[in-house]
């Protein structure tokens, strides 16, 4: 089975692969870098939108260059305060061959006031790198990895959001939704 993520970052890519590989048999993921269309850090809803962006922009690459592929992948890390609290989340977008789209979301962690607005003008990265004296945590273990003392890592979240998005996949037509509204988050009330 060939997964195409949207991006080169090796922790996001083995999160991909080990979720894949739960349900699937040879599983090869291949990382292209594509454009999320959306701010260096997003915020609220630019999480799924530049995950979304990804995916598409990862199937037109693929068509342009002739690359056929199983599934097409990608994941955004975000902040929001969708919750009523600062945290960022991971949200992951998988579209298989015949279009249809899953979307799923990690486990979100709390971010305190006082780093929010630098989180938001510069992104994550820098913000923990420098709490951390540590060097481009994003492509390793991440930040939460120092932050949870090792209990979790950048690819487990990551792995934990493919998880999430493949239930449309890996449970046949029970767990999805019509044609029609694939493509689209459900609308709250």
């Amino acid at each position: 089975m060939k997964v195409l993520i949207g991006t080169k970052n090796p922790g996001k890519i083995e999160g991909a692969k080990r979720a894949f590989e739960n349900y699937f048999d040879n599983v090869e993921v291949v990382g292209i870098k594509v454009s999320s269309d959306v701010s260096e850090q997003p915020v609220g809803t630019e999480t799924y939108q530049g995950a979304k962006n990804r995916v598409d922009n990862l199937v037109q690459y693929a068509k342009a260059n002739g690359i056929k592929a199983d599934y097409f992948v990608s994941v955004e890390s975000g902040i929001n305060k969708d919750l009523g609290f600062w945290a960022i989340t991971n949200i992951a977008v998988v579209q298989n061959a015949a279009g249809e789209v899953g979307v799923g979301a990690s486990e979100s962690f709390p971010v305190p006031n006082k780093y929010v607005d630098t989180i938001i003008n510069e992104s994550l990265a820098p913000v923990m790198d420098k709490l951390f004296q540590e060097s481009d945590l994003r492509s390793s273990a991440g930040g939460i990895s120092l932050l949870t003392h090792d209990v979790l890592s950048r690819i487990d979240l990551t792995t934990h959001a493919f998880v999430m998005a493949l239930t449309p996949f890996i449970n046949k037509n029970l767990w999805k939704d019509e044609p029609s509204t694939t493509n689209q988050p459900g609308k709250c009330k």
